[in-house]
C-alpha cells in the first residue's frame, strides 16, 4: 500500500485531528509499520463511543499496516477510582474488555498496564524524569483527560495520571498514540518533552469524542469541544449511552426519550450518531415513514441528512427510528458474541456484577 492511501486510511473519519499530518507522513516513509495505541480506563459496559468509534478508526490503522495496541489501563483506572479504585474488580473487568476488542479490532495486540509495569523500573524512573519537566500547574490543566476538574479534591496519585499516560507513549513502543479528542492534552505533553529527554517526539492521532443521548451540558465557556467533551458518551452516566449489550428494543426506547429538537443541528447527539456512526457503515441510510408523511426517503451522505432536518422535511421520531435500527445491526454481532461466547459471557457477567462508579 503506498503512503498517500495509508495517509488517506488515518486521515478518514472519525479522525478530527493529526499532529502532524507532515509528521505522519515522514513516519511513514521511514517506517512501512510504526507502531500505534489507545488507551482505555477501566470500568463500565462498553458502549457506541469507546468500542465502535474507536474501534472503527483502530481498524482504519490495521488496514493500512499499522502495528495497533489496545491498552487496558488499569494501573489508571485504580488512579481515578474505577470500581471505587477495587483493584480486584479493575482486573476482573479488563478481561471483559479484551474480549470485545479481540473481536471488534482482531489484528489488535491487548496489552494490560499492569503486566506493562510488572518489575519495570525503568518505567519509574522514567516516569520521575518526565514529570521533572511539568509544572503542578500544568498536572492539574491536564485534569480534563481523566474527567476531572481543577476544583475537585484529589489525592495526590491523580495528579501523576496525565504524565504516566505520556510516559506510556515511549514504553509501549508507539510512534502513534491516538485517542478521542477528550486525551489530546496527555499526547501534546508527550510531544513537548520527549524531544527535552531525547525521545522521539511522537504523532498524535485524535478522533471525534461522540455525545451522549441526553440533553447536551451547558458550559459558561465557549469552546465547542469542551462543550462535546462535557457531554459526551459515557459509561458512569448510563442514561447518555447506547451500550453494546443493549438489545434492539432498549435502544429504541433510549432514543425515543433522546434529546433532538426539531431542525436543531448543532450539538444534536442524534445527528452526531448518524454522522460518525451509521454513514461510516453505510453508503445510503434508509428512512422508512408512511405515505402520509412524505414516505421512504434515502440519503446518500451526512451533508443531504443534515440540510434536511435543518430545514424541517425530517421528524425527530422518523429520524430515531431509523437510527435506532442502524445502531442495532452495528452492535447486534458483538451482543451475540457476548450471547454465545462462553468465556466472554463470564466476563460480562463478572463486570456487570461490580459496583459501577466514577
Amino acid at each position: 500500500m503506498d503512503i498517500e492511501t495509508k495517509i488517506d486510511l488515518i486521515k478518514k473519519p472519525p479522525t478530527e485531528e493529526i499532529l502532524t499530518e507532515e509528521e505522519l507522513r515522514q513516519l511513514l516513509q521511514t517506517n512501512e509499520h510504526p507502531g500505534h495505541y489507545q488507551g482505555f480506563e477501566i470500568s463500565g459496559l462498553l458502549h457506541l463511543g469507546n468500542l465502535i468509534v474507536s474501534g472503527f478508526k483502530i481498524n482504519d490503522f490495521l488496514k493500512a499496516g499499522i502495528r495497533c495496541q489496545v491498552y487496558l489501563a488499569d494501573w489508571h483506572s485504580f488512579i481515578n477510582n474505577k470500581f471505587g479504585g477495587d483493584w480486584n474488580k479493575i482486573l476482573s473487568a479488563s478481561k471483559y474488555y479484551a474480549e470485545a476488542f479481540k473481536f471488534f479490532c482482531p489484528g489488535a495486540k491487548i496489552v494490560v498496564g499492569s503486566e506493562l509495569y510488572h518489575n519495570n523500573d525503568e518505567y519509574w524512573r522514567n516516569l520521575l524524569k518526565f514529570a521533572k519537566h511539568m509544572t503542578l500547574s500544568r498536572s492539574l490543566r491536564c485534569l480534563t483527560i481523566m474527567g476531572r476538574s481543577e476544583n475537585e479534591k484529589l489525592d495526590l496519585s491523580q495528579y501523576f495520571y496525565a504524565p504516566m499516560q505520556a510516559v506510556d507513549v515511549k514504553e509501549i513502543g508507539a510512534n502513534i498514540p491516538h485517542g478521542g479528542m477528550d486525551q489530546r492534552k496527555a499526547h501534546v505533553l508527550a510531544r513537548e518533552i520527549f524531544p527535552k529527554m531525547d525521545w522521539t517526539k511522537p504523532v498524535a492521532v485524535h478522533h471525534h469524542v461522540l455525545m451522549g443521548i441526553a440533553e447536551p451540558v451547558k458550559l459558561r465557556t465557549k469552546d465547542k469541544l469542551e462543550q462535546v467533551i462535557a457531554s459526551k458518551m459515557s459509561k458512569s452516566k448510563p442514561w447518555t449511552a447506547i451500550f453494546i449489550h443493549d438489545t434492539d428494543q432498549q435502544i429504541k426506547e433510549k432514543l425515543r426519550k433522546a434529546w433532538c429538537p426539531e431542525k436543531q443541528v448543532d450539538m444534536n447527539p442524534i445527528l452526531d450518531i448518524v454522522k460518525h456512526v451509521v454513514f461510516h457503515e453505510t453508503k445510503t441510510f434508509k428512512i422508512e415513514r408512511p405515505a402520509k408523511f412524505g414516505g421512504t426517503v434515502e440519503f446518500e451522505n451526512y451533508e443531504e441528512l443534515e440540510k434536511a432536518y435543518a430545514q424541517g422535511k425530517l421528524h425527530p421520531q422518523d429520524l430515531k427510528n431509523a437510527v435506532a435500527e442502524e445502531i442495532s445491526k452495528i452492535i447486534n454481532p458483538i451482543r451475540k458474541y457476548f450471547e454465545t461466547n462462553k468465556q466472554a459471557k463470564e466476563h460480562l457477567e463478572v463486570l456487570k456484577e461490580a459496583q459501577i462508579t466514577r
